[in-house]
C-alpha cells in the first residue's frame, strides 16, 4: 500500500464522495471511482477536466468557488450514476430511458441523463434550501415589518430546512450504508495524511470526521447567506429572489475561500469555524466495515499523484 513520508502537519486537497456501494476520490490529476460488487472492485480511472485549467482566471480566489463547487458536482453525479449501474436490480429500462436509446444513440442518450442529472442537482439545492425560506419570509414580511427581523427568519428558516432535511436522510435505511462509505472516505484520507501506511488497521483508527468536508462547507454557505442576503431589502418576494439568485455566485465564493482558510489551519480560531460542520458530521457519516474502508483505500491510492506535494493543500 501507499505510504507518504513527513507525515506531520500535511494536508492534501484529495477529497472524495460517497457513493451506492463505492466511493469517488478526486486528486489534482486524476479521479477514480472504485464500486464494491459481488465480483470484487469496479474500478474506473479518469483524468481531472477542470474548468479552470481551460480558463485560468477562473481559479482566482473568490472566483473559484463556483466553478470548483460545479466540477464537483459534475464529476460526483457521474459517479453516482456510474455506481447505480452496478446495484440496480431491474433489468427493465424505463420508457424514457428506452425512446432516448431508440431515437438517440446510447452515448447521447447517457449524455442527455447526465446534463438533466447535473440540471436537477443545482436546482434542486438552490429551490429547497435558498429560495424557499425566501418566499416564506418574503410572504410573511407584512406581518413582521422590520427587513432585519425578515432576514434574520429567512435565515432560520434556511439552517432549520437544511438541518431537518440532513436528519430525515440520515434515517433512511438506504442512506445508511452510503454514510459510513463517507466515514470510509474521512478516514482513510486522514490516515494518509498522517503520512501512514494506507491498511484497515490504520484506516480503522481515525476518526470518521473531517474539517474539510462537503457538509461543513454547506453549512458554511448556509450562514454566509445569512450575512450577504443582508444587504438586500427589498420586500416584494419576487425581487428578493431574483437578487437571491444574483448573489449566489458570491456567497458560494466566500464560503469555498473561508473553507479553504479553517481546513489550512489548526488554531482555537479555526476549530471554532470548523465546530459546527464536525457536529453535522455526526448525521452524514457512519462507522464503516473493513470492506468499505478497502474500498476507500483502492480509490486514494489511484489519485495520490506521483510527485510528492502535489497534492498539498
Amino acid at each position: 500500500m501507499t505510504e507518504r513520508k513527513n507525515g506531520r502537519d500535511f494536508r492534501t486537497t484529495i477529497g472524495g464522495q460517497a457513493l451506492i456501494e463505492g466511493i469517488l476520490m478526486l486528486g489534482p490529476q486524476k479521479a477514480a471511482i472504485v464500486v464494491n460488487t459481488p465480483q470484487g472492485h469496479r474500478v474506473k480511472e479518469m483524468q481531472v477536466k477542470r474548468v479552470k485549467d481551460r480558463f485560468p482566471i477562473l481559479g482566482l480566489p473568490l472566483i473559484r468557488g463556483m466553478f470548483n463547487f460545479f466540477d464537483s458536482l459534475r464529476i460526483g453525479i457521474g459517479a453516482l450514476m456510474y455506481s447505480a449501474d452496478f446495484v440496480d436490480d431491474s433489468d427493465e429500462k424505463g420508457k424514457f430511458e428506452r425512446w432516448l436509446e431508440k431515437r438517440f444513440t446510447k452515448e447521447k442518450a447517457d449524455r442527455f441523463v447526465m446534463g438533466f442529472a447535473l440540471i436537477l442537482g443545482i436546482l434542486l439545492p438552490i429551490g429547497i434550501f435558498i429560495l424557499l425560506p425566501t418566499l416564506i419570509a418574503g410572504l410573511l414580511g407584512s406581518a413582521i415589518g422590520s427587513g432585519i427581523l425578515r432576514n434574520l427568519l429567512e435565515g432560520a428558516l434556511r439552517i432549520a430546512i437544511f438541518l431537518l432535511y440532513l436528519m430525515f436522510v440520515s434515517r433512511m435505511d438506504e442512506m445508511k450504508r452510503i454514510f459510513a462509505y463517507h466515514g470510509a472516505e474521512h478516514k482513510s484520507i486522514a490516515c494518509y495524511e498522517a503520512g501512514e501506511e494506507l491498511t484497515v488497521e490504520n484506516v480503522r483508527k481515525h476518526s470518521r470526521h473531517h474539517p474539510r468536508c462537503g457538509t461543513s462547507f454547506l453549512f458554511v454557505v448556509m450562514i454566509i447567506s445569512i450575512l450577504v442576503f443582508s444587504f438586500v431589502r427589498w420586500s416584494n418576494p419576487v425581487l428578493r429572489v431574483i437578487m437571491r439568485l444574483v448573489l449566489l455566485p458570491a456567497v458560494v465564493g466566500i464560503s469555498y475561500e473561508i473553507n479553504r482558510f479553517a481546513g489550512r489551519y489548526d488554531n482555537l480560531f479555526t476549530r471554532i469555524l470548523r465546530a459546527p460542520g464536525m457536529w453535522l458530521q455526526n448525521l452524514t457519516t457512519r462507522e464503516p466495515d473493513d470492506s468499505m474502508m478497502e474500498v476507500a483505500i483502492d480509490a486514494l491510492t489511484r489519485v495520490i499523484p506521483d510527485q510528492e506535494g502535489l497534492d498539498r493543500w
